[in-house]
């Protein structure tokens, strides 16, 4: 009976202490550490340019076995493009910059005085393409009951 009315107690006890811990600060890194973190990062980023110039060399070497074959096969194959940095274009990211897609985040001029056109919101006439009901939506011939008061 003792140890479920101290419960509360000591869970509002560890509720209290908890930001206190979070609070709490990490001693700083030691030299050492931070010399072996740039060393791990240094390796890194010189395995990321090798495997920027072997995936560069083997398309280039796949492009031109397919030339050499469409030469040799008669098929039309067009000048290469020539790109003017081509690690940086295979190391660019494909993500926007903003939620729009627009410099800064924002829509042009243009679109922005452009007026808003909706079926959904009647600013809009309808498609050409939806089908329109009838103007005399009467039903023709004798109505059929069902369910259980059907004869």
């Amino acid at each position: 009976m003792f140890e479920m009315r101290m419960f509360p107690v000591i869970a509002l006890i560890v509720l209290m202490a908890l930001p206190a811990a979070a609070l709490a600060r990490l001693p700083a890194p030691a030299p050492a550490d931070t010399q072996a973190a740039a060393a791990k990062k240094e390796q890194a980023a010189a395995q990321a340019e090798k495997d920027k110039q072997a995936l560069n060399a083997s398309m280039d070497a796949l492009a031109a076995r397919w030339r050499s074959r469409a030469a040799a096969n008669g098929w039309q194959a067009n000048a290469p493009t020539q790109v003017a940095a081509p690690v940086a274009a295979i190391g660019a990211t494909g993500a926007q910059s903003s939620p729009s897609g627009q410099p800064g985040g924002r829509l042009g001029s243009a679109t922005q005085a452009a007026p808003v056109r909706s079926e959904k919101s009647g600013t809009a006439p309808p498609s050409e393409d939806v089908k329109q009901a009838p103007a005399n939506a009467v039903r023709q011939g004798p109505v059929q009951q069902r369910g259980k008061d059907a004869k």
